[in-house]
């Protein structure tokens, strides 16, 4: 951790990735100057990481100047002379060289050890760094006492030895979670120093804090877009990589939406701003990101406890070594020994960090491939994910309808598209922005409607000309009050057969006809509902359809079920519907009109949200609008759950056999584990967690 390190939001620290701890703040701008308490943190908030106060580079330097330290006390021990019958250069005062020495690396080297554990008891919350100065504090003291006393068995060397790999050890961790976090640190870097500015027909070159929403921003090819917003002028191709994780360009016109950080192509745009700052679509992926590295995973809650535990054990576990080798003869000296040997040994540091580091390079690579975590328990649930449920329109399919038919029972064609237009033109919906085109595109003219209303699930109504009008599926005719008659009924049931999805026309309680539309299926579902079947995955959809049109799409699809006609308040009940069968359900919708079913699944997932991540119903955002996605976020967690795994493994499996080593069960046999070796192999511990997450940074999903 790094005393002088300060966010507004809970996440990792910019230095070392280490989890940011909560803290007291006296609030000195308040009339009553009361104090704000902040909660309490879990603790592998308290424990993973504790740098007190000290950059990566001082870390090295600490170790430089102990290591330096380390080489006369070393000299002026005993060992030299047990291991290669060497005797350093006497003179007055040398016998104190190591109390000397030994205490600049102490209170120098040791100093980040020491803070940290007044951090974890005045927290309490005791952890690594407790231990570490607990055992060091240990031999420290008594080799004082040794030394003044002129008894034997001081622990200089082992003291200052211990300190240096320590401080070795955690150079090393630190490195490797600082560039674990490198992917993230990268995007706040992709933001340009200046912008170049249009007012009043002048141009000006600003600082990105000088920018206002509205402004128009000149962009020139290579250039990074400064800030979210619309095209008003000119064409160009943008490099959208940093968002989606896809390579090729992405054509950019009058209308189309640039996102902050992204690079212009051989083109120059005029861009109107509509976010700038944390308002970015950039700043939410970081700050989606930071809140999902700091929310807890059950395997990371799992660890915390056991950590907590082994502490607790460690601290019983050295005293009680310490007076059973007392009380079996030994010397003050051997037994302390032990006690710091076992104390060391047993730090939990691994464990503390073997799932925030996975976690926090999963979220990050999820995010440089354009699927935003929201909760770390979403990626978490999606390993054990047995069927994925798609709502068909905008996900399965492209939801650009197009009108491929008109089909006019009384009246002519323009004239049923007349009235139709009319009332869709007051709908967002797809199939009726489908249908005003198709009135534009033949140049029929449509008045302005009255009092337009939702048919939820089923359509729209509105007044044209003083006549009701009913603009809608199969289930509007309800509304309507109309009834198909058989030989329309077969003409409707051959386009349905066809996928097409029918819309019908009322005006004043009589049948003007149908207008047949068709939504072309996405290529990129029918790999990604392979891929999911390779998985093990079976595959579900819905949709407000019909029968027809729903078995259509799910034999171009071959998807193992359907559900037909649903309306919008009907798909939480349909994912319970599978869930109430044992199954572990992800839900798949644009978080629109789908919010309860995303929110009652397993997991939920919003697709193709662009540049929105304010949706609060899923716990996985998809920038895109490509299924193969969900495919990905399935192998991440498998593969983010598999590295935890074997953190795990590594940190308990360690402790299980250090432990009794470091406490001298196996010394009759004349092993027996040095207080420096023990912090070798801690280190190393660490490391070794360290370096296999790493590899899930480089590995493809």
């Amino acid at each position: 951790m790094h005393l002088e390190v300060r966010a507004e939001l809970p996440g990792l620290c910019p230095e070392c990735g280490m989890q940011l701890l909560r803290e007291e703040v006296k609030d000195n701008h308040s009339q009553q100057g009361g104090d704000i308490v902040f909660d309490k943190p879990s603790f592998a908030e308290a424990t993973a990481g504790k740098h007190a106060g000290h950059k990566t580079q001082s870390f090295l330097q600490k170790f430089w100047v102990s290591f330096i330290l380390t080489i006369p006390v070393v000299l002026y021990s005993d060992l030299p002379e047990k291991l290669f019958d060497f005797e350093a250069p006497a003179f007055s005062g040398s016998a104190y060289m190591p109390l000397i020495f030994a205490s600049i690396v102490f209170f120098y080297g040791g100093w980040v050890f020491l803070a940290g554990a007044y951090r974890e008891l005045k927290a309490r919350l005791p952890g690594m760094m407790t231990l570490i100065s607990l055992a060091v504090s240990t031999a420290y003291f008594y080799s004082i006492f040794a030394t003044l006393f002129e008894k034997e068995g001081v622990l200089f060397w082992e003291l200052t030895t211990l300190i240096t790999i320590m401080l070795l050890g955690h150079w090393v961790e630190m490195k490797a979670v600082s560039s674990a976090q490198g992917a993230l640190k990268e995007l706040s870097k992709l933001l340009p120093d200046m912008a170049e500015v249009i007012r009043d027909g002048k141009m000006f070159t600003v600082s990105l804090s000088e920018l206002r929403i509205g402004d128009i921003v000149l962009i020139k090819p290579g250039a990074r877009v400064p800030a979210d917003g619309i095209v008003r002028d000119g064409r160009s191709h943008i490099d959208e990589s940093i968002i989606t994780g896809e390579s090729k360009p992405v054509s950019k016109e009058i209308g189309s939406e640039v996102i902050a950080g992204t690079i212009n192509g051989d083109g120059v745009v005029r861009v109107e701003v509509t976010r700038i700052g944390e308002q970015t679509f950039l700043s939410g992926v970081m700050r989606l990101v930071q809140e999902a590295q700091a929310s807890k995973s059950r395997l990371q809650t799992l660890a915390d406890r056991a950590a907590y535990y082994l502490t607790i054990v460690a601290v019983f576990a050295g005293f009680i070594t310490f007076v059973a080798w007392i009380l079996m003869g030994a010397g003050f000296s051997s037994a302390t020994e032990r006690l710091v040997a076992v104390l060391v040994i047993a730090c939990p540091h691994a464990l503390g960090l073997a799932v925030p580091l996975v976690a926090s390079i999963s979220t990050t690579k999820a995010a440089r491939h354009g699927f935003l975590v929201k909760q770390r328990l979403a990626l978490e649930a999606a390993r054990d994910i047995q069927t994925v449920l798609f709502d068909k329109t905008g996900t399965l399919t492209q939801g650009n309808y197009g009108v491929e038919k008109i089909i006019s029972v009384s009246g002519s064609d323009s004239d049923m598209l007349r009235f139709a237009a009319s009332v869709d033109s007051h709908s967002e919906h797809f199939v009726a922005r489908a249908i005003v085109r198709e009135a534009n595109k033949r140049h029929v003219q449509f008045p302005e409607p009255k009092d337009t209303s939702r048919v939820p699930g089923r359509g729209i109504h509105g007044i044209v000309e003083d006549q009701d009008v009913y603009v809608g599926g199969e289930g509007i005719l309800e509304n309507a009050g109309v009834t198909l008659l058989p030989e329309f009924f077969q003409t409707i049931r051959l386009e349905q057969a066809q996928g097409k999805t029918v819309i019908f026309v009322v005006r004043g309680g009589e049948l003007l006809g149908a207008i047949a539309l068709s939504d072309i299926l996405r290529e990129e579902s029918r790999e990604a509902i392979q891929e999911l079947k390779q998985l093990g995955i079976k595959i579900a959809m819905m949709t407000g359809d019909s029968e027809e049109v729903a078995k259509w799409v799910a034999d171009e699809l071959q998807i193992d079920e359907y559900f037909s006609r649903v309306l919008p308040e009907e798909k939480a009940a349909k994912v319970k519907l599978l869930q109430s069968e044992g199954r572990k359900v992800a839900m798949v919708g644009d978080g629109v009109n789908d919010a309860p079913a995303l929110t009652q699944a397993d997991l939920g997932i919003a697709i193709g949200a662009g540049t929105n991540v304010a949706i609060e119903s899923a716990g996985i955002i998809l920038v895109k609008n490509d299924p193969r996605d969900i495919v990905k976020i399935i192998k991440l967690s498998r593969m983010t759950y598999s590295k935890m795994i074997q953190n795990l493994f590594w940190a308990t499996g360690y402790n299980i056999v250090a432990l009794p080593l470091a406490a001298g069960v196996l010394a009759s046999q004349g092993i027996v584990l040095q207080p420096a070796v023990a912090a070798l192999f801690m280190s190393l511990s660490t490391v070794i967690v360290a370096v296999n997450a790493m590899f899930l940074k480089w590995r493809k999903i």
